[in-house]
């Protein structure tokens, strides 16, 4: 699962180039963390991006 419920960040896609510029298809995938958090009112597992995380976007549950 490498989605944000939070700010819907996703994966990427672009291209590595080598050192001998050779290009192929890569994908950049957000550094999700599955956290317990309180959403309307009720504590439950989200998958939230670490920007989202450090913003102060997510309420965690304690």
């Amino acid at each position: 699962m490498a989605k944000c419920d939070i700010c819907g960040k996703d994966i990427a896609f672009g291209i590595k180039v080598s050192h001998s510029h050779r290009r192929s298809n890569r994908t950049f995938k957000p550094n999700v963390k599955r956290v317990k958090a309180i959403v309307g009112g009720t504590p439950k597992r989200i998958h939230a991006c670490t920007r989202c995380l450090r913003s102060g976007k997510v309420n965690r549950a304690v």
